[in-house]
């Protein structure tokens, strides 16, 4: 099934997968370039993938430092979950192999482009009636959460606990998640007219429960009067009641913007 045709640039067709025969487990596609120099935008994955260059080549940069890696046809690369890449194809008529485990879903996919633009949209839409188990397992140790920079250092500088500013109408809950890169979908999705330097703050569910504070693992929920996004029904967030204490965050990370929209964390 074709899940993505850009004219002239690059076509997706999905052969198994949640689309293409309604299976999460793994998912296996071809891509076809009709143009020279098409790019990817910087991805994160939450799955593995092995690429099967067909013809061609594909030109991969990651790491901090920009690594290239160079795929010709007849070669097989292998991106493991959470790594940060960007595949770039050089000439026209290149053609690929993605093999997804388990399969890919938008969520699984963090792009670092236009989460407005027409594929995201395009994937979203054809994703909604997916019946996929969460990425985010309950009970995931490691947790994060995003708030203004300003606000955590005002809220902190005597040692008190940190709230969001919609603590209170939220139920009486801190929201987090225990998949980083979501925070920059969500920002996208609630803060961006909220001005600012914002941070990431990572802390474990271990050294919230020994505050004594609970932490309970739902759907995603509302944050003041702005509903979740329409592709986070499967969406597993770990919610946080009470605020939080400086003592339980052992790292931030900031959050790097490009005008009112948000990027990547840098981490």
């Amino acid at each position: 099934m074709r899940v993505v045709e850009v004219p002239g640039q690059f076509s997706i067709d999905e052969f198994a997968g949640n689309v293409g025969s309604k299976d999460d487990t793994i998912s296996i596609a071809r891509v076809q370039t009709f143009a020279d120099n098409v790019c990817e935008p910087w991805l994160t994955l939450h799955y593995d993938e092995w690429i099967c260059v067909v013809k061609g080549k594909m030109v991969i940069e990651y790491g901090d430092k920009g690594t290239i890696l160079e795929v010709l046809a007849g070669q097989t690369v292998f991106v493991p979950k959470g790594q940060r890449f960007k595949p770039n194809f050089p000439e026209a008529g290149t053609e690929y192999i993605p093999v997804c485990l388990p399969a890919f879903r938008p969520d699984r996919c963090i792009r670092e482009d236009d989460a407005a633009g027409a594929i995201p949209t395009k994937l979203k839409e054809l994703h909604a009636g997916a019946a996929a188990a969460p990425v985010c397992t309950p009970a995931a140790e490691v947790l994060y959460h995003m708030c203004p920079k300003a606000q955590w250092e005002e809220a902190t500088k005597g040692g008190d606990a940190y709230f969001p500013t919609t603590y209170d109408e939220d139920g009486g809950f801190t929201h987090a998640t225990a998949v980083a890169e979501r925070l920059v979908e969500t920002a996208n999705h609630f803060y961006q007219d909220v001005a600012g330097e914002w941070i990431c703050l990572r802390f474990t569910r271990s050294a919230i429960r020994r505050c004594g504070i609970t932490v309970k693992d739902e759907e995603a929920k509302p944050v003041g009067e702005q509903a979740v996004g329409s592709t986070w029904n499967d969406w597993v967030c770990p919610h946080i009641y009470g605020g939080l204490p400086p003592s339980v965050v052992d790292a931030t990370f900031p959050i790097v913007r490009d005008g009112k929209a948000f990027v990547k964390i840098d981490m």
